[in-house]
């Protein structure tokens, strides 16, 4: 199996050292320098080029001095595109990864991760996969729905309540006073901004997410 190599991207020495400790225990993985800020790393990259020695992947945390992680995603992103980044960092907080995911991050992991999730993600990365800790996965996941709902208008809302409930499109227009017709096309709209396929999976959605209850 082709070795992966690896750079270190932190400003604490001890969180370098343990990187680089665990990673040369994998056969695969060989971590081949390391910089303690984003303009070192930056720095060391634009200096590797002539070297043709750019790593594969590099392991960048995010708060650093001088310059931080996600301006130095994005500079590397753009300088070296063929190059993998996966954040490092010890929050999850949906701004932060949405941050480090546009600035052309290949991945996010949190500080407190299992070892076997650092080399799975650098694995991941090599293969020109999205690798996300599972904490955080859980986090996107959250807003994610929360930004679908939030596109519902009142209406929406209120037709979604009764969708749930089981009611016809008719039963719907009767309840709210509308057309039949509108009713439909409040359930047509509803089921598009949720991405879902069907008026079962909107009341299924409805009732997961609270919005509507089981009676």
């Amino acid at each position: 199996m082709p070795e992966i190599s690896v750079f270190l991207v932190d400003d604490h020495a001890l969180v370098r050292q343990g990187l680089r400790a665990f990673l040369q225990t994998q056969q695969d993985i060989t971590v081949i320098g390391e910089a303690d800020n984003g303009k070192q790393a930056v720095d060391e990259m634009r200096a590797r080029v002539t070297a043709n020695a750019i790593p594969d992947v590099v392991l960048m945390d995010l708060a650093m001095p001088e310059l931080d992680g996600v301006s130095a995603i994005g500079i590397l992103h753009r300088e070296h595109p063929a190059l993998k980044i996966i954040a490092l960092s010890s929050f999850s907080e949906t701004a932060r990864v949405h941050a480090a995911l546009q600035a052309g991050a290949a991945g996010y992991l949190l500080k407190n991760s299992d070892p076997g999730e650092v080399s799975v993600a650098i694995r991941s990365a090599q293969r020109d996969q999205v690798y996300l800790d599972p904490g955080v996965a859980r986090v996107l996941a959250r807003s994610m729905r929360a930004g679908q709902a939030a596109a519902l208008s009142a209406r929406e809302r209120e037709v979604l309540v009764l969708v749930a409930r089981g009611n016809s499109n008719q039963e719907i227009a009767d309840s709210l006073y509308i057309s039949e017709r509108t009713a439909r096309t409040h359930v047509s709209h509803i089921i598009s901004k949720l991405g879902l396929s069907s008026r079962i999976q909107a009341a299924l959605w409805a009732i997961r997410e609270g919005i509507a209850s089981v009676s």
